[in-house]
């Protein structure tokens, strides 16, 4: 059983760029989605059947979800792309650091008692640079939204109102939350991701082989939650983001 590191190891050195084994997993994942959307596009047939049917339905699922949550089915249809791409990253990535072979594929570094074992491949999300990026692009994704739908004055004006002292608390405490939604969107998944994946490791090795495989499925299955509560607390932030404060948002 190798040692436990908090941060991804170092794979290779590209001047001042360093490719960990969770980023190098990250852009597998990134190659699969891209490479099975393609194929999947040019499957698709008018009546759906087997694999077609079931992904079709997964989509209308999902789409009344997010119907309930906006309020309508057209912007419900607007953010779906954005919404079902962060939930289908965030699936797999989890659902890829599962597999046989991640965590304990690698190779020995150092010599005598400075040699250290480092996986080729771990979960993305065992990595808090990892969630911390995915945070940061999402709540900037919702900033992008709420400027398109509602302007700039009237998006600003939730953190920058002069017009009282109660309105000014206000917009201070709205620029406190944002920052707050990026530390509990990182740290909630990383957590749960990284207790997963040493739980895993530590099943495999007092338990190895039919020992280990009801946990596999269970992070399956937490690797899908994680995925749906992120997926959702997007889908509520952008909804929250794109409404204005009152009549504020009849003021453009």
């Amino acid at each position: 059983m190798h040692e436990i590191f908090l941060n991804a190891e170092a794979l290779f050195h590209f001047g001042f760029y360093t490719l960990t084994n969770a980023v190098f997993l990250t852009l597998l994942v990134v190659l699969l989605l891209v490479v099975g959307s393609v194929y999947a596009s040019r499957r698709f047939a008018l009546v759906p059947t087997g694999t077609q049917n079931f992904i079709e339905v997964g989509i209308e699922y999902f789409l009344d979800l997010l119907e309930s949550i906006f309020g309508n089915r057209y912007t419900a249809e607007k953010y779906f792309p954005f919404i079902g791409t962060i939930f289908a990253f965030v699936l797999f990535s989890n659902w890829a650091g599962v597999l046989p072979g991640v965590g304990s594929v690698g190779f020995f570094e150092g010599e005598g008692a400075h040699r250290a074992f480092t996986p080729l491949l771990r979960s993305p999300a065992s990595d808090l640079n990892f969630t911390l990026a995915l945070a940061i692009v999402t709540v900037l994704a919702t900033h992008v939204f709420a400027l398109r739908e509602l302007g700039f004055k009237v998006h600003a004006a939730k953190f920058f109102n002069v017009s009282g002292p109660i309105e000014f608390f206000v917009g201070i405490l709205e620029f406190i939350s944002e920052i707050a939604k990026i530390i509990s969107f990182s740290f909630r998944l990383f957590g749960n991701v990284f207790a997963g994946e040493i739980l895993l490791l530590v099943i495999a090795f007092l338990l190895p082989y039919v020992g280990s495989i009801p946990f596999f499925f269970l992070e399956l299955f937490v690797g899908f939650i994680q995925a749906f509560v992120f997926a959702m607390l997007a889908t509520v932030f952008t909804a929250i983001a794109i409404t204005g404060h009152g009549t504020e948002a009849h003021e453009r």
